[in-house]
C-alpha cells in the first residue's frame, strides 16, 4: 500500500486513479441518497403511516449531516481524507444492517436510527470527497470535476428507485388494496410483516458490499491531499483570520442548505407530489428516476460548458433562473405535465452543488476541512424543507405549498451565483 501527498507546488502525475475511486464513492452516495424517495412510499405501507411521519425518512437521513458534519471535520484532521472515506463506508455498512433488521421486525424508530447512521457515514464521505475532488486540480475548474462525479451519483440515483421497485415494490398497488380491505388482526399483520421483510436481504447485501469497498480503498494507492497547500488563501487575497473571516463561506452554507432542500423536493418529494394528483403508487415509485435522468442531462451539458464557455458562478445563476421557471410551470399545470416540470427541476439543480461547493471553499487554506464540514452541515436543508412542504400541504393546495417553499430558495441561489460567492474576496 502506497501513499502520496499532493501540495499546491507539486505536479499531479495522474488524477485518473483518484477520479475513478472518488467516482465509485459518489455512485455509492447517490444510490443510498436517492433510495429515500421510494422509501417514503415503502414505509407508508409497511408501517401504515401518514405523510408527515413517512417524511421522517429524509429527515432522519439528512439531519445526521447537521449533527455529525463538524465531528467529521475533526476526524478528517486526524485521519486524513483517505482513511476518513474508509471509516465513512464502514459506518454506512453498520447503518444499512441496522435499517434492514429493524424494518424486518417493523420497529420504525429503529429503522430511522439505521437511516441516521447511514447519513452519518455519508457525512464523513461528503466532508472528505467534495473538497478532495475540488482541489485535485485547479479550483476554477472544480465544477467540471464535481460534475463528472455527479454523473456517477445520478446514474446511481436513477438506478436505485428502479432496483428498489423491482425487488421491494413489485405489485404494490395490488398489495395495498388487499391490506386496506382487511380488518385489523393477525392476518393483516402477517402480510405487513412479509412486505416489510422484503428489504432485509437487499440492505444486508449493501452492507457487505460497503465493507468490501472500504477494504479496497484502504489498500489502494489513493493519494492524500493537503488542503492548506492546494487551496491557498492567497488565491482570494485573504490575510490571516479564522473561519468566520470568510463571508463567502457562510453565504455558501445558506446557499447549500437551500439547494439541498430543493434537490430533495424534486427528487424525493416528487413521488408524494404525483400521488396528490391521484396517480397510482406503482407509477409514482419511479418518479425519482425521472428527476435523476434530468439531473444527469444537466451534468452532461454543464460539464461540457464549464469553464470553457461559461464560469461556474454564471452557470449557477442561470440554473437558479431555470429553477424558478420550472417551478412556476409545475404550479400552472396538472397531472403528468406538472410532474414533468418537477422532474425538470433536476436539470436546473444538476450543476448547483458542483458550483456552490468550490465557490464556498475557495481560498480557505488550512480551514478547508472545517469549511467543508460546515458546508456539509448545510445538507440538513434536505431534512427541513421537505418537512415544511409536507406540513404546509395539510392546510393549502399541495402545488401551492410546493412553489411557496422552493421559489424563494432559487432566488437566493441566484443571488449567490451573481454576487454572494465573491463577498469578502480580495480583502486584506
Amino acid at each position: 500500500m502506497s501513499s502520496t501527498t499532493y501540495t499546491a507546488d507539486e505536479p499531479r502525475t495522474s488524477t485518473l486513479l483518484p477520479m475513478m475511486i472518488i467516482g465509485v464513492l459518489f455512485f455509492i452516495m447517490g444510490f443510498f441518497t436517492w433510495l429515500n424517495g421510494p422509501l417514503i412510499s415503502f414505509v407508508k405501507v409497511a408501517f401504515t403511516l401518514d405523510d408527515i411521519n413517512a417524511f421522517l425518512v429524509p429527515f432522519a437521513f439528512y439531519v445526521s449531516y447537521f449533527v455529525l458534519a463538524l465531528p467529521a471535520g475533526a476526524v478528517l484532521k486526524r485521519t486524513g481524507m483517505k482513511k476518513g472515506m474508509v471509516l465513512g463506508l464502514f459506518i454506512m455498512a453498520v447503518g444499512a444492517a441496522l435499517f434492514g433488521e429493524f424494518v424486518r421486525i417493523r420497529i420504525y424508530s429503529g429503522a430511522l436510527t439505521g437511516l441516521f447512521v447511514i447519513g452519518a457515514g455519508l457525512s464523513l464521505l461528503q466532508t472528505a470527497s467534495n473538497p478532495y475532488i475540488s482541489i485535485l486540480g485547479p479550483i476554477d475548474s472544480a465544477a467540471q470535476r464535481i460534475a463528472l462525479m455527479g454523473i456517477c451519483n445520478k446514474v446511481a440515483g436513477a438506478l436505485a428507485p428502479l432496483a428498489f421497485g423491482a425487488l421491494v415494490m413489485k405489485g404494490i398497488d395490488t398489495f395495498l388494496g388487499q391490506v386496506t380491505g382487511m380488518a385489523e388482526g393477525p392476518a393483516r399483520e402477517s402480510l405487513l410483516n412479509d412486505f416489510a421483510a422484503r428489504v432485509f436481504w437487499p440492505y444486508m447485501s449493501l452492507a457487505g458490499l460497503l465493507v468490501v469497498l472500504a477494504i479496497w480503498i484502504l489498500l489502494s494507492s489513493l493519494p492524500e491531499i493537503k488542503p492548506s497547500g492546494a487551496n491557498s488563501e492567497r488565491s482570494i487575497g485573504h490575510g490571516k483570520g479564522g473561519i468566520f473571516s470568510f463571508p463567502h463561506l457562510w453565504l455558501g452554507v445558506l446557499c447549500l442548505f437551500l439547494y439541498v432542500g430543493v434537490e430533495v423536493m424534486a427528487g424525493d418529494a416528487i413521488n408524494t407530489y404525483g400521488q396528490g394528483f391521484g396517480l397510482p403508487l406503482q407509477v409514482t415509485t419511479h418518479f425519482t428516476t425521472y428527476t435523476m435522468l434530468s439531473m444527469l442531462a444537466g451534468y452532461l451539458i454543464g460539464s461540457a460548458l464549464i469553464p470553457r464557455v461559461i464560469s461556474q458562478q454564471s452557470y449557477l445563476a442561470v440554473s437558479a433562473v431555470l429553477g424558478v421557471l420550472f417551478a412556476i410551470g409545475a404550479f400552472l399545470t396538472h397531472g403528468y405535465v406538472s410532474v414533468a416540470f418537477v422532474a425538470a427541476l433536476g436539470f436546473a439543480n444538476a450543476m448547483m452543488w458542483p458550483a456552490i461547493f468550490p465557490l464556498a471553499i475557495k481560498g480557505l487554506g488550512s480551514h478547508t476541512e472545517l469549511g467543508s464540514a460546515v458546508l456539509v452541515m448545510g445538507i440538513v436543508g434536505g431534512a427541513l424543507l421537505p418537512q415544511a412542504f409536507v406540513h404546509l400541504k395539510q392546510y393549502i393546495d399541495f402545488q401551492l405549498a410546493f412553489v411557496i417553499v422552493i421559489v424563494p430558495c432559487y432566488l437566493y441561489i441566484l443571488y449567490y451565483g451573481m454576487r454572494g460567492h465573491n463577498v469578502g474576496a480580495h480583502a486584506g
